[in-house]
């Protein structure tokens, strides 16, 4: 048996690179296509935005200030300011569950940048003292939601 034969025999180091190059081809591309079938590739783009808000309340005119204090800009009309249990009288929205977009309580369609605010007005004499007010983003293509700030009123 000759030794030298067999450290200078290099026949099996290519067919076994070249399948291990084709398992790995192979597994990169599944993966590649199963998340865009899946439709995980969507998602990544409708993240919702960082953005927190504040709400202060005057009990003795009745009204909720609602300020973006810090985060993303966020387009106007991608804001919605959602009152359950409260009836208030600008946006035209009655009792029980109502919303407004931030363009329409604001009167401006400019992006909302920290230090916008809008303020509503309670409607009724229970008004937003026993209410639950959200504000609401929706992404652009109308998909995804989320909530950004909830305010209790008092009675609720």
């Amino acid at each position: 048996m000759n030794f030298n034969n067999l450290f200078t025999d290099d026949d099996a180091v290519s067919p076994v690179i070249g399948v291990i190059l084709m398992v790995a081809i192979t597994v990169i591309l599944a993966a590649v296509i199963g998340t865009f079938v899946l439709g995980l590739g969507d998602q990544v783009s409708n993240t919702s935005p960082t953005a927190s808000f504040t709400f202060d309340f005057s009990d003795s005119n009745g009204e909720l200030a609602i300020t973006h204090d810090g985060g993303n800009s966020i387009p106007a009309s991608q804001l919605t300011i959602v009152a359950q249990g409260a009836s208030y009288n600008n946006g035209n929205l009655g009792a029980a569950t109502s919303s407004t977009s931030w363009e329409a309580a604001s009167g401006s369609s400019d992006d909302v940048t920290a230090g916008s605010s809008v303020t509503i007005v309670e409607d009724t004499a229970d008004g937003l003292n026993g209410a639950t007010v959200r504000m609401t983003w929706q992404s652009s293509n109308g998909g995804d939601t989320a909530t950004l700030g909830k305010w209790t009123g008092p009675d609720a």
